[in-house]
């Protein structure tokens, strides 16, 4: 009966298989479309413009609010350049150490820094002057001070580099191990401070060990150094509240210490204009977020001390007189520093006096 069957529908396929060679008929030239259409989106994304990857090599540890920032500063980024720019933060210095920060993004270990001018004294002469004892009130005027200054001087000093913006903490107190009353307390103290900071110490008549801050907690745990120079946030920030005893606010001090943020020059210049024209934006909107992040992680960090049952006392007016009188003659001996490598550092000071309203 088979055989009849087939001699009567001559050798043509069932009718269920005729149906499916026509309904594969008709779906090839729509998976041709569909794969034409999936081609031209792959080739225009790849027309935008290939992903930069890029590192950031910060010396916060990653607990740090201020790598918090940056992380966020990095998914804005990576959100506004709808991925094509993608920035791997190491913090805790495991990629460049806080000192080397500066010297590794021009040499190209990082594509980014973030650290302490300071940390590389005498590499910027002129920027020194925002670290000055000028008495800054807290930690937003102080960053908003220091980017006015660099985009106003424009500093040679930057020119290895791409300067993105800069960021500053509120004014610096004492931590110490013993209670400081009179400015003979610390005389002869090794008190930890870096770049301007050792110069205000020893100018109060301690003796200033330079480090930076990675290295203090256990340099005062072990009592390699009596006190150190900080920010209150240092406290908490760097957990450096848990080794010392007493706080000692002296408003004649307050100084800061200037933080940049760059990036290495091939590195910027690889860049399309659309990719830096966001960067500069994303980094502008930062500005503000860091100054009022020095100013809450300050309280936070006064609240940690208090909570550890330090101490904290603000030294007696007199007193405060006296260190006013005895840091006076830093500022004259920086003016003439300046003058010396053809630095304008009296139009320095006369600018951050006029930004701070004296």
């Amino acid at each position: 009966m088979n055989s009849t069957i087939d001699s009567d529908n001559h050798g043509a396929p069932p009718r269920p298989r005729r149906k499916a060679v026509a309904a594969l008929l008709t779906f090839l030239p729509l998976l041709a479309i569909l794969i034409a259409v999936i081609t031209f989106v792959a080739c225009r994304k790849d027309s935008d413009g290939p992903e930069f990857r890029l590192t950031y090599s910060i010396f916060f540890p990653s607990t740090h609010v201020h790598t918090k920032l940056a992380e966020q500063w990095a998914e804005e980024i990576k959100l506004r350049t709808q991925g094509r720019v993608t920035i791997d933060i190491y913090s805790g210095a495991v990629l460049s150490s806080a000192s080397e920060n500066y010297d590794c993004v021009i040499h190209g270990v990082s594509d980014l820094g973030m650290s302490c001018f300071s940390y590389s004294r005498g590499l910027f002469p002129l920027i020194e002057c925002l670290d000055l004892p000028h008495g800054y009130p807290d930690g937003k005027t102080a960053t908003s001070i220091a980017n006015d200054f660099i985009n106003h001087f424009q500093p040679q000093e930057l020119a290895q580099t791409h300067f993105l913006y800069a960021h500053a903490h509120g004014p610096g107190i004492l931590a110490t191990q013993a209670p400081v009353q009179t400015l003979a307390d610390i005389r002869g103290q090794n008190i930890r401070g870096t770049g301007i900071t050792a110069m205000i110490i020893n100018a109060l008549g301690a003796n200033a060990v330079g480090m930076s801050q990675p290295d203090t907690f256990e340099a005062l745990r072990k009592g390699v150094v009596n006190g150190t120079l900080c920010p209150i946030e240092a406290l908490k920030g760097w957990k450096q509240g848990e080794v010392i005893k007493h706080v000692t606010k002296i408003p004649a001090i307050g100084y800061t210490t200037t933080m940049f943020v760059v990036m290495n020059q091939k590195t910027w210049e690889k860049l399309p204009a659309d990719i830096q024209k966001i960067i500069t934006e994303v980094s502008q909107e930062w500005i503000p977020k860091h100054g009022q992040a020095w100013d809450d992680a300050d309280n936070e960090g006064l609240q940690f001390v208090t909570e550890l049952g330090k101490t904290v006392t603000a030294i007696a007016p007199e007193e405060n007189q006296k260190a006013s009188e005895a840091l006076e003659p830093l500022f004259d001996h920086w003016v003439q520093e300046t003058k010396q490598k053809k630095q304008p550092g009296l139009e320095a000071l006369i600018f951050i006096n006029n930004k701070l309203g004296r």
